[in-house]
């Protein structure tokens, strides 16, 4: 009945449909099975991509030759480039999308590919022979045959839904869980823990008082997600910013004998970052208040998110609570939010490809492996694709550095340090930030790609070629020009720059601190001139890179150093019980995650410079 695929994917989150072109566009047979297929992409939380740091791992996926980015841009309805009053590499894009058209927009794309399969049917387990999978068995008792299999199971696996005190199983709103990976996980040897997650009531936009509420527009200028010529909304939707106060507090203080939360009825930990509103009240009991944001699901929709209000208490304690805040005092509620509480698998039993360490051909990616948000998902799920194709060819994995791509900091964190909470992505968590700037990833990792061989790329490589020939023909028209004292000096005065006593080249004086380009070009009608011509992408990034030179040349020599690390490999066999200079932590984390260099042992959580050196040592360093 089913032929051999290369790869199943199970799972079709975002994670599942970006592994599942990634495979694909690689050349491999694909087949993605899914319980539902009229959830296929579903934006189970907020309707919207990117944000700090997320945004940055959006455009990554697109650089990368994923969808996420395209349909984004083809379904949002509001664009914000978040901290623009911050330096380039905070700058971070996010895009409120139309929850509907982006899912349909993400099965037609899948559909239109002819190296896709689809099957609509529960995953109960993985069919496995000596140590290698060989396929997927479902829940009617078929098995389907596969030579690489990648588990994206979201929060499915044995999930539970809390709304105060009732319980229930599923793995998202009006859909049941999924049983039997775990247990079979489990018997084979593999580690499980639990975890939560929670998402807030939706509200009717009809019964909500828009004017008691600040409005927050979006830009003006849209420059959208992708690297590609896609479509951008000639309009766009308004979200609304609102708070809560005192009031809405004391109704939510009382349903607390009732949360899932404080009763000790959900064992799993939820995200430190986007916690409930009851988590918010009892932390921060200082307090008074605490902001929302009011978001629309879609173009034409009432449906609205209420962003910042995710609880697990009674629908009647957030029926009360929602009312009490300033706009919504006749709201109408939709459905509860609720908790949801679901097994993953702790990631330091990962490869850095995304490969079990177990089981061959065997892949996690998204929130099986610990971490939360569609945007760290979809980027698991691409790289686990990738890998997955190359490795039934035996193939060298694809791997990204943390001096690489965000995406490559998201891996590395997930594998040597593991999470104990879902895990999400911060400009903080990368070292090498001013290099992974949101404006640059097609530039840094399209030509990665493009070298594995996938079949859609040929157009992005041109792109980036003329992008990378046009930054530097600014940044030659930048050192070669000269400005004149009397040209500049009142617009310097008004910076409380100091002024210039001679001529000199215009990329000195973009140099200075607080003086941009736009703004000398309002004031150098010439060289405005002169820039009109040129690619206006390209300007923006030949300024940053030559405002920033000093700071991106030190990043980049700390690159180099540890990519003399990275070159030293450790052998998968290494006994580090027998090396006994090593610490007794250090002998017990470098033999749980066999690190592939020695660059890699070196950001292992418990293992120290004296550890490295010891181990240097060893490998004749």
């Amino acid at each position: 009945m089913f032929p051999e695929y290369d790869v199943i994917v199970v799972g079709a989150g975002h994670a599942g449909c970006e592994a599942a072109v990634a495979a694909a566009n690689m050349g491999s047979r694909v087949l993605l099975a899914t319980m539902n297929m009229n959830t296929i992409a579903q934006m189970s939380c907020n309707p919207a991509m990117g944000g700090v740091a997320k945004g940055q791992i959006v455009r990554e996926i697109d650089a990368l030759g994923g969808y996420s980015a395209i349909v984004t841009d083809h379904t949002m309805i509001q664009f914000r480039m978040l901290n623009k009053s911050k330096g380039p590499a905070m700058w971070s894009p996010r895009a409120q999308s139309d929850r509907m058209l982006f899912a349909a927009k993400w099965r037609h794309m899948l559909e239109q590919n002819e190296h896709i399969d689809f099957w609509q049917e529960m995953i109960t387990g993985i069919v496995v022979k000596n140590g290698v999978v060989k396929g997927v068995r479902t829940g009617i008792g078929l098995e389907i045959p596969g030579k690489s299999v990648i588990l994206t199971n979201g929060t499915f696996l044995n999930g539970i839904i809390h709304i105060g005190e009732k319980k229930f199983g599923g793995g998202r709103a009006g859909e049941r869980a999924s049983t039997g990976i775990t247990e079979q996980l489990i018997e084979l040897g593999f580690e499980a823990g639990r975890m939560k997650t929670g998402t807030p009531a939706r509200v009717d936009g009809r019964s909500l008082d828009w004017n008691a509420m600040e409005e927050q527009p979006g830009d003006d200028e849209v420059s959208g997600f992708s690297y590609m010529d896609t479509p951008k909304p000639e309009k766009q939707v308004p979200c609304h910013i609102t708070y809560t106060n005192s009031a809405v507090h004391e109704v939510l203080k009382e349903g607390f004998h009732k949360s899932p939360m404080f009763n000790g009825r959900i064992r799993g930990l939820g995200p430190r970052y986007c916690p409930s509103i009851e988590d918010k009240i009892n932390r921060f009991a200082d307090k008074d208040q605490h902001q929302l944001f009011v978001e629309p699901e879609g173009w034409n929709t009432c449906e609205i998110y209420v962003n910042g209000f995710s609880s697990s208490l009674p629908e009647d304690v957030q029926y009360r609570a929602l009312r009490k805040i300033r706009g919504f005092e006749n709201a109408k509620m939709f459905r509860p939010g609720y908790a949801i509480e679901y097994d993953y698998f702790p990631p330091v039993q990962l490869q850095l490809s995304l490969e079990t360490k177990l089981i061959k051909n065997l892949f996690f990616a998204g929130q099986i492996n610990g971490t939360t948000g569609y945007e760290e998902a979809g980027s698991q799920g691409l790289m686990a694709g990738i890998n997955a194709h190359l490795a039934i060819h035996d193939r060298e994995p694809f791997i990204l550095k943390r001096s690489e791509a965000y995406i490559g900091v998201l891996i590395d964190d997930l594998v040597n340090k593991g999470t104990n909470e879902p895990y999400r992505m911060f400009t903080s968590r990368a070292e090498y930030r001013i290099l992974l700037r949101q404006d640059n990833a097609d530039m840094r990792l399209t030509p990665l790609v493009a070298k594995l061989g996938m079949n859609h790329l040929e157009e992005r490589v041109q792109r980036v070629q003329k992008k990378e020939e046009d930054v530097k023909a600014v940044k030659r028209f930048l050192e070669n020009t000269s400005v004149l004292p009397e040209e500049v000096n009142g617009y310097l005065n008004t910076k409380n720059s100091s002024p210039l006593k001679q001529k000199v080249k215009l990329g000195s004086v973009l140099g200075r601190p607080n003086i941009f380009l736009n703004e000398l070009r309002a004031t150098l009608p010439d060289v405005d001139q002169q820039l009109a011509k040129m690619d206006q992408e390209a300007a923006k990034i030949a300024e940053i890179n030559m405002k920033y030179a000093g700071y991106i040349s030190k990043e980049q020599e700390m690159v180099d150093k540890m990519n003399r690390l990275e070159s030293v490999k450790l052998k998968s066999d290494i006994d580090y019980h027998k090396l006994v200079s090593l610490s007794s932590e250090a002998r017990e984390k470098l033999t749980q995650i066999k690190p592939m260099t020695i660059g890699q042992a070196s950001r292992i959580s418990g293992v120290s410079p004296s550890d490295v050196s010891v181990l240097l040592v060893h490998m004749g360093r």
